[in-house]
């Protein structure tokens, strides 16, 4: 499809992006969900009047333009149809990460000042009633799945109810009243480092993005479908979610159980999927389970040449198709893995291996890299299957500029760049001069205007010897391999490079098993010989793409997965490497000698 070909709806604002969608698109399906084993079908016309009946509700309670409403919920449609309801009466959409204790969720409610909460279920609500008095701004709550304990609000049933009653053009003059100028969202940066702080970004923040991703070609609508299980509280999410309903693409909502992710991938048979990379590396690994190391570096290879000479439309020689033919049906195989639809996939929030994507590319499947972040809305530049360089998150989208700073520091101007954060002026990340934001991640430009992000500011090891590493890199070799899930490199300030890792408990027990290990307990396997020896050949083998004072000389395994319930991973999956250092300072220390 040529850039700017896509359809939109052609909203003036997010606050009217759905009333215009829903009259663009009535009859194609806007979500698919499950309903016990069955995948109903919402179409956008249905859509639309739901959003429609949530925002008069909204006005029925009293919401006014400006007000912030958090919404505390997991990936699913009413998620959707609560944040455009809110968008619709003029005020600001606060979503909290459903995995965050009653601690963070205060943290978020109450900086943001929300008069009120959308809160999943009994469960999520919980949370805000247990800290309630902390919230004085907090004038009402609402439950989306009634039953159980939800005496202290009003379910979203009732909010319909209530807004069925009101005249529409109520809200008609609520979201045509809207500028690109007044706030959209306040999103709350996951925190690697300290509390949250809440990104301020405006209709006109996203709606530029939007029109970028439509020159881009990103959706098409049509038979378009769109596999959605990242969390809508993540800029990802939200920014596939707005261009799904811009172009009258269907998204399918993954069904709540992150272990049924993969399988459900196959079921819906997306075109497009977004993910983390960590979905991408438990695909690689089913791969692997099937296929010996010869034949995927055939594909990998072999497959990826064709791949290139077809995507640039050229020939590919008889020669090269003859030497493939013996790995088409292992391709195929793969491809099934996505559903066998899949057109596009895309990768981001954390770095990812290139030998994964040059498989995945060589196989049929294009896992594209991307790169922006909360402060840019979402996204800054993109990779296309047809122009991309692996090791490259792509170019600028359209309207956005990329420079490096002179200490090696990315910085990026775009109507897409954030307003400042909420009651939070610092300045030591996320400032922007001159209309420059300083993005604190450390990279290259090439001379095809291709970006490389070669390490963060924050996350650079220097040794004691002088020595700068980048972690992600040999992080992401070992992470490879079917046995570990997670690797953080240690070593600012000390003697070498020294490695923290967890095990991958659904390869490594299997494995155990065959070998004869009798206690296959995550605290066993941590200690036991054959795993350090399986761990540390795999180690050996990723060392050896690094000069000698880069290698890793020690690690130890953890007995369990890192996690955001420990409070070791982001909503992302990103590693809390200050959280790492200091609660496993006396390991890294033993490996030092004490």
């Amino acid at each position: 499809m040529e850039a700017g070909t896509t359809p939109t709806a052609g909203s003036k604002t997010i606050a009217d992006l759905m009333p215009r969608a829903a009259e663009a698109y009535a009859d194609r399906a806007a979500a698919r969900h499950k309903v016990g084993d069955a995948w109903v079908d919402v179409s956008f016309a249905e859509a639309g009047e739901i959003v429609s009946e949530i925002g008069r509700g909204l006005l029925d309670l009293g919401l006014q333009p400006g007000e912030r409403v958090s919404l505390l919920a997991n990936t699913r449609p009413e998620w959707s149809y609560c944040s455009f309801g809110i968008s619709a009466t003029g005020a600001v959409v606060v979503p909290i990460y459903p995995s965050n204790s009653p601690a963070e969720c205060e943290w978020v409610a109450g900086d943001s000042e929300s008069v009120g909460v959308i809160c999943e279920d009994a469960e999520q609500l919980a949370k805000i009633l247990e800290v309630r008095d902390a919230l004085p701004n907090l004038r009402f709550l609402v439950v989306v799945d009634g039953g159980g304990d939800v005496a202290d609000a009003i379910t979203l049933d009732d909010v319909r109810s209530r807004g069925r009653e009101r005249d529409i053009g109520e809200l008609e003059a609520r979201y045509d009243a809207i500028t690109p100028s007044d706030p959209y969202t306040f999103i709350y940066t996951s925190g690697t480092t300290g509390p949250p702080k809440g990104c301020v970004l405006s209709h006109g923040n996203y709606h530029s993005v939007l029109q970028m991703v439509g020159e881009r070609g990103l959706l098409s609508g049509g038979d378009d479908l769109v596999y959605l299980f990242l969390p809508l509280a993540h800029a990802f999410a939200l920014l596939i979610q707005l261009a799904s309903v811009d172009t009258g693409t269907t998204i399918a909502y993954y069904g709540g159980d992150t272990k049924l992710v993969v399988p459900e991938i196959m079921e819906v048979k997306p075109t497009y999927l977004p993910s983390v990379p960590r979905i991408f590396e438990k695909l690689f690994t089913l791969a692997q389970q099937q296929l010996p190391a010869e034949e995927i570096s055939a594909i990998r290879e072999i497959g990826g040449r064709i791949q290139d000479l077809e995507r640039q439309g050229e020939p590919v020689p008889d020669e090269l198709r003859a030497q493939f033919a013996p790995y088409e049906a292992k391709a195929d195989f793969v491809k099934s893995l996505f559903g066998g639809r899949l057109r596009e996939a895309v990768t981001g929030a954390a770095p990812i291996s290139q030998e994964i994507l040059e498989f995945f590319y060589g196989a049929g499947v294009p896992v594209m890299e991307g790169y922006g972040m909360t402060e840019t809305a979402t996204v800054a530049t993109t990779s296309t299957p047809e122009h991309h360089r692996f090791g490259s998150v792509g170019r600028p989208l359209p309207g956005v500029e990329v420079q490096i700073a002179d200490d090696g520091e990315i910085l990026i101007k775009g109507a897409n760049i954030f307003g400042g954060y909420w009651k939070n002026d610092d300045a030591s990340f996320g400032s922007i001069t001159d209309g420059w934001l300083h993005t604190g991640d450390v990279g290259r430009v090439d001379e095809d205007g291709y970006v490389y992000i070669t390490g963060r500011k924050k996350d650079i090891i220097i040794t004691a010897g002088g020595k700068n590493l980048t972690p992600a890199n040999l992080e992401n070799d070992l992470k490879q391999t079917r046995w570990v899930s997670q690797a953080v490199m240690h070593g600012d300030r000390r003697p070498f490079p020294v490695m923290l890792i967890t095990l991958d408990d659904e390869e490594m027990v299997p494995w155990a098993t065959e070998h004869g290990i009798e206690d296959t307990s995550p605290a066993a396997l941590a200690h036991d010989p054959q795993v350090l020896a399986l761990v540390q050949a795999e180690l050996d083998r990723a060392n050896e793409k690094y000069a000698q004072v880069e290698q890793v000389k020690k690690f130890f395994i953890l007995d369990h997965d890192l996690s955001q319930e420990t409070g070791e991973l982001t909503p992302t999956l990103k590693v809390k490497r200050n959280i790492v250092n200091e609660k496993y300072a006396a390991d890294f220390d033993a490996l030092y000698g004490g």
